[in-house]
């Protein structure tokens, strides 16, 4: 079985963690549209065009019948939706692409319809607004205080985030984090309504965690684990520690319920005075992902053997709390 991660960039983890899976019985490629560090580890690799060009699912379709491809996995949440839409012409040609539906999609990149999702199924969640005047309005009204994010509707990371402490910061605030998206490549999704590109969020405090919501490939609720983070930089978590907690086991299953993903959901959440409040998802493998894998789960293991139609070990989907992690970047010397 020969399995091709599209969009790799820096996961070089999950080019790992699926090599390790197959054992030798298949090969890992790995796919990005410039050279990325993740490409060093896999078996085979491959430079594709741009996600929005308009050969990018015909290359890659040909890329799979001429390498036997079995299955892609996406890991890039521009990818995501653009593959989704495909699924059903990789499935002529025998290949699965592990991509939730194009709807679910939708609802995790687009954080406005993400925030409607939690409110429509009765989940906790900051204030949001799409306007700066709705805003001001409920700051005035003292609905919500300063100070506030400001963030990218459909985001990744850290660009176009910005914190305002009172009008006049909001108000630059969000006209820069428009600039930003518009010279990055959050433009590709933002261009579907660049007039309602940026978010404003109230800001909470309280301990944050990072859910790994775990589906099967059929979308039943597997399990949810559950990590406390430590600390992040540049938008993403570097350290964290994984954690038993009853309580945001039941909401990642209450989400997966609702949403009906595939594989792997991604959700950071906020514990404000014992009410967790959901701030986001990833339909994909996401960055927290590794404090779960170190301590004991196993996701690209029972993703291959559920391809293979068998029935995983329980002992995939469980980790050993209280285990710490952290992540490093060392240079590495281009092959």
């Amino acid at each position: 079985m020969n399995i091709l991660l599209t969009s790799v960039g820096r996961r070089s983890y999950l080019v790992k963690y699926f090599r390790d899976a197959l054992n030798g019985d298949g090969l890992v490629h790995a796919a990005n549209s410039q050279y990325s560090p993740a490409l060093q580890f896999a078996d085979r690799t491959i430079i594709t065009p741009l996600i929005y060009n308009d050969d990018y699912i015909d290359f890659l379709l040909e890329y799979s019948m001429n390498n036997s491809i079995s299955a892609i996995t996406p890991s890039f949440d521009i990818d995501l939706p653009v593959l989704a839409k495909a699924k059903n012409i990789f499935k002529e040609h025998g290949v699965h692409v592990l991509v939730s539906d194009h709807e679910v999609t939708q609802i995790c990149n687009d954080k406005w319809r993400s925030y409607a999702f939690f409110k429509e199924n009765g989940l906790n969640t900051p204030k949001t607004y799409l306007l700066v005047d709705d805003a001001l309005h409920a700051i005035s009204k003292k609905e919500v205080k300063y100070p506030v994010i400001i963030k990218p509707r459909w985001g990744m990371g850290s660009i176009g985030m910005f914190t305002a402490e009172n009008d006049a910061e909001l108000t630059i605030f969000y006209e820069r984090s428009k600039h930003e998206i518009m010279n990055t490549y959050l433009k590709y999704e933002s261009g579907s309504d660049m007039d309602h590109s940026v978010l404003i969020q109230e800001m909470l405090i309280g301990p944050e965690y990072g859910l790994d919501v775990v589906n099967d490939l059929n979308k039943q609720y597997i399990t949810t684990l559950v990590k406390r983070k430590i600390a992040k930089r540049s938008g993403e978590t570097y350290s964290a520690k994984t954690e038993d907690n009853p309580l945001l086991r039941e909401l990642g299953k209450r989400i997966s319920h609702n949403l009906k993903h595939i594989a792997i959901l991604d959700v950071d959440c906020i514990i404000v005075e014992d009410i967790p409040y959901v701030l986001e998802m990833n339909c994909r493998f996401s960055g927290m992902y590794p404090f779960s894998h170190i301590a004991g789960a196993d996701l690209p293991l029972a993703i291959i053997q559920w391809l293979k139609g068998e029935t995983p070990r329980r002992e995939l989907f469980e980790v050993k709390y209280g285990v710490a992690g952290i992540k490093d970047m060392a240079p590495m010397i281009i092959k």
